[in-house]
Formats: structure tokens, sequence, C-alpha cells
């Protein structure tokens, strides 16, 4: 039922067809910092589309995010996967990825000049109808497309998974243009109390339209197999709440598209 709402709601912006995924490396930048990112679309489809911005976790952009883009492209969307660290920076170590995951965390300004700037590619492309754009992003990524939304950035609707949720400026909740859903795991030991309380005073505060859903049993990373399964280790996939969260993410393009 869930797809079949994502396919009507694209109706207005295009006709879905027998899918014939193309896929590419697109070379940007922000500022003077070179990007590289990845562009996912079906094809087949003529007519303009909407376009889901894709923001990658700590380790920088992998297959993991390009695997996301293709299966949002295979649902009729043009969807990009955005670079924040720059062109060949990609860790290979936790270590690393702690310390380019902090350099953005701490500048929120950079974070949200570098993500804009794959928002921006994203609304130019050919394929994309620029009225229908949303941003959704994991663990470092989803709270890359929080910091989005506080920009202002004219959007239909952002979706963290297992994202950082915490409330540094509190004021920027009024900025804050479009829907907002939050795929979170109920048992993550890294998401603090008093931020979670904090990030929803913000949100009502601004009366922003925003909705928080809580998986059982799920902790940090639930929707990525490299995570393993081991929740004591306090990052660790969960296939129930990985296949749940995808529905909910359908759902609610469904909605801010119709």
């Amino acid at each position: 039922m869930k797809t079949l709402l994502a396919t009507i709601a694209l109706a207005g912006c295009a006709l879905v067809t027998r899918a014939e995924l193309r896929t590419e490396t697109v070379d940007y930048q922000q500022s003077e910092t070179p990007l590289q990112g990845w562009l996912a679309y079906d094809d087949s489809i003529h007519a303009k589309r909407p376009g889901v911005l894709i923001v990658h976790q700590w380790l920088g952009l992998t297959a993991y995010e390009k695997h996301r883009a293709e299966m949002l492209a295979r649902l009729g969307y043009v969807a990009f996967c955005s670079d924040i660290y720059g062109k060949d920076i990609r860790p290979h170590t936790t270590r690393e990825a702690g310390i380019e995951a902090t350099k953005y965390k701490t500048n929120r300004a950079l974070l949200r000049n570098r993500v804009n700037a794959g928002l921006n590619l994203l609304k130019n492309s050919e394929q994309v109808d620029s009225r229908c754009l949303a941003a959704i992003g994991y663990c470092f990524g989803g709270t890359t497309v929080l910091e989005l939304a506080r920009s202002g950035a004219d959007l239909n609707g952002v979706v963290s998974f297992h994202g950082g949720l915490d409330s540094p400026a509190p004021a920027d909740g009024k900025n804050i243009r479009c829907k907002i859903l939050v795929c979170h795991g109920a048992d993550d030991p890294f998401q603090k109390a008093e931020d979670l309380s904090a990030f929803e005073s913000e949100l009502r505060s601004a009366k922003v339209d925003w909705r928080l859903i809580k998986y059982g049993g799920a902790v940090h990373g639930f929707t990525q197999p490299a995570t393993g399964n081991d929740n004591s280790n306090g990052a660790a996939y969960n296939a129930l709440a990985d296949q749940r969260s995808w529905m909910d993410l359908q759902q609610f393009l469904a909605e801010i598209f119709k």
C-alpha cells in the first residue's frame, strides 16, 4: 500500500514507466572546495520528477548511500548522494571518520553551506521538478539534513535516520520551512535524553510539522548491515526496523509530494 502511495504521489510530477536506471558521478563544489557526488534516476521517465538528496554517514559517500539512491530511483525519484567532506576524502577508520565528522558538527555554518551546495545541484538537475525536493540522511547525515532544514532551505521535507538529535541553536527552529520525519532507534545509547528533549522543544516552539518514530529493540545505525548484529556495541543492524523505516519514508514522501 505504501509503495502504491509513493507512486500516486509522483503522478503530479512525472509519469512512472519501465525502469531504465542511470547512474553517474558528478563533480561540483562549495566555494573553493571540490566535491564529488553520485546521481541516480530512471531514464525512461521523460517528465520532471521529485528529487531526493541523500547525505552520507560519517565514513563519507560509500556504496551504502549509492544503493539507497538506486532504491529511490526505482521508485521514480531522482536521487543525488551529496559529498560533505570533499572529493577523495573518504575515511578508512572510525578514528578518521570521527575527525572528519567533528569538523562539521562543531561548525554548523560550514555544514549548512556544504549540504546546501548538494541541494542546489539537485534542484538544478534537468530531470528534477524544483518544486518537489526532499533530503534524507543517515547518522552524521541525519544530523546534516536537520541542519539543512534549519538553514531555511526550500524543501518539502527532510528525514533523519538514526541521526544525532540535539538543539545547538534553538532559535534556528523558526527557519524550518518543511516537514520533518525522524526515524530513531528506541534503544540508541548514543542519544542523550536531554538532547532529545531539547530537540523536541525546539520544533514545538517553532510550530514545525514534525514526527518522531521510535523503533523498539533498535540501537544506533539500525539501517546499516555493516554495523553487525550485536546491540551491546551500541550500533547494530535491525532488519525489521530497517524495513519499517523505509516504508515510513515512502509514506512520508507520498505525503509531501502529493
